[in-house]
């Protein structure tokens, strides 16, 4: 290895046998200069958010190390312990949209990405929209590699060219969301993450459901959405990209400040 390269830890939460990992793995070797280790989870960890372990166990796979935890967990073993000169982690490529803002923090991808930031280490999350379709179910879809193109195509370019342009000056992560690749690659478009927000609560006897009616609102064609939001683009065919810093911030509240003054008294 070479002071030039960049160095890149490729996690996710679908598992490292995935076949949207393997495609971003493909697409990220391929770049000049580019040096790619998996650090991944050995099986399916979708929606863990940043769940951490105390420990996990860690074995040799071809692409790297499979980890028997969650995204979070594979990158702090990963930057800490199995590849401590990590330039940028890249977090996917998931197969299912991370889109608005109430996923950032219920994503394993986008989770990885987060959890990169704290170690001062740049990340790109990137994900899959799978278009709603009631003939069939969402997971027996995207599974050619080549459904991948756009969005591992978006997450190569990034990686390639960030760095140089100043991004990750301003941004501490990038959540790429794509369609499913057609013919032309799909133009990319900088975006913010939706704040459409519709969860529901059925109570059935002694059972609740949970139900996301965002994707039923997007299939009937109820969903408006801007142009320039995450969820917008890709329902137009375009790559997402949202600049995202992840340290929560705090603010000066002179309310809570007399609040505090008076706790007590």
């Amino acid at each position: 290895m070479t002071e030039d390269r960049r160095r890149v830890l490729l996690t996710n939460d679908d598992g490292i046998d995935s076949v949207g990992f393997r495609a971003l793995y493909d697409r990220l070797t391929a770049l000049d200069g580019v040096e790619v280790t998996a650090v991944a989870p050995a099986d399916d960890q979708s929606a863990v958010g940043r769940r951490l372990s105390t420990r996990v166990e860690v074995w040799e796979h071809d692409l790297g190390y499979a980890v028997e935890g969650t995204p979070a967990d594979c990158v702090v073993a990963g930057v800490e312990s199995l590849c401590p000169d990590t330039d940028v982690v890249v977090a996917g490529c998931n197969k299912g949209a991370n889109l608005g803002e109430y996923v950032l923090g219920r994503s394993g991808t986008v989770s990885a990405a987060v959890e990169a930031t704290f170690f001062d280490v740049p990340a790109i999350a990137a994900s899959l929209f799978v278009p709603p379709d009631p003939d069939r179910d969402w997971r027996e879809a995207a599974t050619d590699p080549a459904d991948y193109a756009d969005a591992t195509g978006a997450a190569a370019y990034l990686v390639d060219h960030a760095f140089d342009a100043g991004v990750f000056d301003q941004a501490d992560y990038l959540n790429i969301n794509a369609p499913p690749a057609g013919g032309d690659p799909a133009p990319m478009t900088v975006t913010f993450p939706s704040e459409t927000y519709d969860m529901r609560a059925t109570r059935d006897g002694e059972r609740i459901h949970l139900d996301d009616m965002v994707w039923g609102r997007l299939h009937d064609g109820s969903l408006d959405e801007p142009a320039n939001s995450d969820r917008g683009a890709v329902m137009a065919d375009r790559v997402s990209v949202s600049p995202l810093t992840a340290p929560h911030t705090t603010e000066h509240h002179e309310a809570l400040d007399a609040l505090a003054e008076t706790y007590g008294t």
